[in-house]
């Protein structure tokens, strides 16, 4: 893996390991993340401290990945998709001094829909499937697809 330090007016990437053939389109913020071999990040995508990004995984335009989300080899994710590692969030300021990460896995081969949420603490299963536009608050079992808001086996 390669270590990328670029800073321009379409992309700032700091301290981030890249694989083989990996593809960053532009207005891409990423800083201490891995991005896998042959994956693909899309336009207006964060990408945080922390966030690792399996082999031939695809995230999609206008996504944001926060700190402590892993996603697996294989793993899609589509337009807007919004993770959460905060599942009580408060703007006091004690509250920088007692938050706990709240980490999201996303196992090999799943598939998340365009503008769907996913809560902190999370696991989406291999090979699972969240529908668009789903809010994810609770694990989705392998194989298993989610719709709706709160998710729900479809």
């Amino acid at each position: 893996m390669e270590l990328l330090d670029v800073t321009e007016p379409r992309r700032v990437l700091r301290n981030v390991r890249v694989g083989e053939r990996v593809t960053i389109w532009n207005w891409v913020n990423a800083y201490n993340c891995e991005i896998g071999d042959d994956s693909m990040i899309g336009t207006f995508v964060e990408l945080q401290s922390g966030v690792r990004i399996g082999r031939q995984c695809r995230v999609s335009s206008h996504s944001f990945l926060c700190e402590g989300v892993v996603l697996e080899d294989e793993v899609f994710v589509g337009h807007g998709v919004m993770f959460v590692n905060d599942n009580a969030p408060s703007g006091r300021p004690a509250h920088r001094d007692t938050w706990e990460l709240s980490p999201v896995l996303v196992r090999q081969g799943a598939a998340i829909g365009s503008n769907a949420t996913i809560l902190g603490g999370v696991t989406i299963g291999r090979d699972a499937v969240v529908g668009a536009g789903a809010v994810v608050t609770h694990d989705v079992p392998d194989g298993a697809t989610v719709v709706g808001v709160p998710a729900r086996l479809a």
